[in-house]
């Protein structure tokens, strides 16, 4: 019955939209999750403890309006508050990862960009850029990933991405800043010089070039990201819980909040105290009794 139900789905998908059969499978998703995400910009599945996050704007090449960065907020907010989900991965429906914030809407209507100038108050214009999680996030990209897509991209810890996928600050160009954290997130993720060389240029970066910047953490074939970047998540999440996060948490902090080398040791020490006696004791008996040799997991 439920794989009837998918299958209708589907077909249902592929008549009103008139889409491609690849990319209806790619939106495949239980009713629960079409019911979730309202007029379906934005599609999320679960996959045992990993939760995909999906942008469906495939037309427009998944770049982002007002209601769909609203959905997108929700959606991270429902990963963040859920404790039965370990990750997530954030990817764009139809061959994109996501071309920015959509430019035509905003040329046909200044309204449709209302800016919340506190950025401790609300969420950005890409919606989920300002947030930041407890939680592992993966960007699968593919096709177009600049602008606000590059930036959305930049909210993930790590990147598994296609082998033509490519990143620029396409923006550049056309007179739109960078204020979905582009310039604080990339420079510290790759380095100054290199992020300037994307930021003053615009210019295209492939996947192989983000590869060796750092700011692709894998490579994979086109067509494969998607999976690829949910198999990843869920090696990570077959971690001890407590203890990744804490060193995940200790990380973002010495990078973004710590003011001293110090304050980021005292931290790191404090954090990671917690989670010795409920985790590492565990650990090293599995340990002494031969799991984990010679660095397998």
């Amino acid at each position: 019955m439920l794989l009837k139900s998918a299958i209708g789905v589907r077909l249902w998908i592929r008549a009103s939209w008139n889409l491609p059969a690849r990319t209806v499978r790619l939106m495949s998703t239980t009713s629960e999750s079409l019911h979730q995400t309202g007029n379906m910009n934005v599609i999320t599945e679960r996959h045992g403890t990993i939760l995909t996050i999906g942008i469906n704007r495939p037309d427009a090449r998944n770049a982002v309006n007002p209601e769909t960065a609203s959905q997108l907020v929700q959606a991270f907010k429902e990963f963040e508050k859920d404790p039965s989900l370990t990750a997530a991965v954030l990817h764009g429906l139809g061959g994109n990862f996501c071309a920015g914030f959509d430019l035509k809407e905003l040329a046909k209507n200044t309204t449709s960009l209302k800016l919340e100038q506190d950025v401790t108050l609300g969420p950005g214009p890409m919606g989920p850029s300002r947030m930041q999680f407890s939680k592992p996030v993966i960007a699968s990209v593919s096709g177009y990933c600049v602008a606000g897509g590059l930036e959305l991209s930049l909210l993930a810890d790590l990147r598994v991405v296609e082998e033509s996928a490519t990143f620029g600050v396409f923006c550049r160009r056309f007179g739109v800043p960078l204020i979905d954290g582009g310039t604080v997130r990339l420079p510290q993720l790759i380095g100054l010089s290199r992020a300037l060389d994307l930021i003053l240029t615009g210019r295209p970066v492939s996947a192989q070039e983000a590869y060796t910047f750092g700011l692709a953490n894998r490579v994979v074939p086109d067509g494969q990201g998607l999976q690829n970047a949910i198999e990843l998540a869920k090696q990570i999440s077959g971690f001890p819980q407590k203890c990744m996060r804490s060193d995940r948490a200790s990380a973002y902090y010495s990078t973004f909040d710590a003011t001293s080398f110090t304050d980021a040791m005292q931290y790191e020490f404090d954090h990671g105290a917690e989670v010795l006696a409920e985790e590492s004791i565990a650990g090293a008996s599995r340990f002494t009794a031969g799991e984990g040799r010679k660095g397998k997991l």
